[in-house]
């Protein structure tokens, strides 16, 4: 892409989500986020009131009085946004591809971090880490994010959410606010997800496109696996094809939403073919409440 063209879509999309991150986290990123992350302070002495969990059992042995432990709100936090770029995001059947509607919502997340005072980084997966971008502050650093998001080409096609996972795991050490936006094509990553929810704050996006969950009645068609790369043929004016389609569709969502229920992530479905604004807003309003 032209570095002129590159710059004039970036700048688009900067417009159009840095007003839309003012109007989605206005006064709830604060409470979705702010006093999940707690650090240490100091150790005082035991106050009648004070929750017995906080005792500090060494301190309290070591001076024959109960000792609590004291916490308090981390200023700054720390968001990743951990971005699927395998094939599969190469897919829209309305008005944008699922990479398109990635991108946008990437932007949103990261101009509200930077509207709060927070580091935020980024970590491309496909069935291997592509890329990452250590956390950092400012806009320049979110200019960056939002242009390789969109001219990034990742080396593979497939998807393994369980290395994704992993590696942010093992490579953030610090508690964190951690994004996972995907289409979810993958399979068997539930112990994964609770793992990474016990060591961070995890919020899963899915994101899918209607032609994935319903076949149009337009006859003989081939379909492909964009990340496999397999092909086949299927008559749409069947209608058991059709509903059978359908069926497997819901039968996915259904597992992926028991998964995200068994591992405690809070997680949205999001529609290329409809306004995220709603539901995001709606997510983070539970958050606040649940926080």
């Amino acid at each position: 892409m032209e570095t002129t063209e590159l710059l004039k879509k970036v700048r688009k999309i900067e417009i159009k989500t840095r007003g839309l991150s003012s109007q989605i986290f206005s006064g709830e990123y604060h409470s979705a986020f702010k006093g999940r992350g707690m650090a240490f302070s100091e150790v005082r002495e035991y106050i009648q009131g004070d929750d017995i969990r906080s005792i500090d059992w060494n301190v309290t042995a070591r001076f024959n009085a109960p000792y609590v432990k004291v916490f308090e709100e981390e200023r700054e936090l720390t968001v990743i946004l951990l971005v699927d770029v395998s094939a599969s995001g190469e897919f829209g059947t309305q008005s944008q591809f699922k990479k398109d509607l990635i991108t946008e919502l990437c932007a949103v997340l990261s101009f509200s971090a930077i509207q709060n005072n927070d580091k935020i980084g980024i970590i491309f997966f496909s069935d291997k880490i592509e890329r990452f971008i250590p956390p950092k502050k400012g806009k320049t650093h979110i200019l960056r994010i939002i242009r390789e998001l969109i001219e990034f080409k990742p080396e593979n096609s497939k998807t393994n959410i369980n290395e994704a996972l992993r590696y942010v795991s093992n490579v953030i050490k610090k508690k964190s606010i951690v994004f996972i936006i995907s289409d979810f094509m993958d399979k068997n990553f539930d112990d994964a997800l609770k793992l990474t929810n016990k060591k961070h704050d995890l919020v899963a996006f899915k994101i899918y496109d209607p032609g994935e969950n319903e076949l149009p009645e337009v006859g003989l068609i081939r379909l492909q696996d964009a990340e496999t790369g397999a092909i086949i043929e299927i008559d749409s004016s069947d209608k058991s094809v059709r509903k059978g389609f359908a069926l497997i569709a819901a039968q996915r969502e259904k597992m992926l939403s028991e998964s995200f229920a068994k591992s405690g992530v809070d997680w949205i479905n999001l529609r290329t073919d409809r306004n995220y604004v709603q539901p995001l807003m709606k997510l983070f309003k539970k958050r606040g409440r649940k926080g």
